[in-house]
């Protein structure tokens, strides 16, 4: 029975992407409807490759997502941490849930990360953002199934499976 092994450069490579994503200049309207694509990849790659994606990972992206949105540093940073440290300490269970049970713990998550972010803004006595902040973990709901499926898709192609048995 042969092994198939993760890449890291599927990993990052789509959490780049999903930083790029992130921080594209978007209509004040669109971008509270946006996505946290970052929170998204990372809850994935830590449900599917813990050994790969961890802690060190989340903290990584958070810093880079601090300093290309001009945050607070090390606000994402300490969100998607705990994040992934939940993704983490229970990624055998979650990854077994059906699709609907999937969605609503990763929904969960993302409005675990947006609460952190929401806390260390009103703090540091920044602005808390206003109801955009929540509609975006809505959407982030919304858009963890066809998100999923393409992760999946790249983990499948990456591990060499595709659709024939080996």
């Amino acid at each position: 029975m042969s092994r198939h092994r993760a890449s890291p450069l599927t990993l990052w490579l789509s959490l780049l992407g999903a930083l790029m994503v992130t921080v594209l200049p978007l209509p004040a309207i669109v971008d509270s409807f946006w996505p946290p694509w970052v929170t998204m990849a990372l809850i994935y790659w830590c449900m599917m490759w813990p050994r790969l994606c961890g802690i060190l990972t989340a903290f990584v992206m958070g810093l880079a997502l601090d300093l290309l949105g001009g945050n607070l540093l090390g606000q994402h940073a300490l969100s998607l941490s705990i994040v992934a440290y939940l993704t983490l300490r229970f990624h055998l269970r979650i990854r077994i849930f059906p699709l609907w049970q999937l969605t609503m713990t990763a929904f969960t998550l993302m409005a675990i990360d947006a609460f952190f972010v929401f806390w260390a803004d009103g703090i540091a006595g920044l602005p808390t953002g206003g109801s955009g902040r929540w509609t975006q973990v809505i959407a982030g709901g919304v858009a963890w199934a066809p998100t999923m499926a393409l992760l999946d898709h790249l983990r499948m192609r990456s591990e060499n499976r595709g659709s024939r048995f080996t």
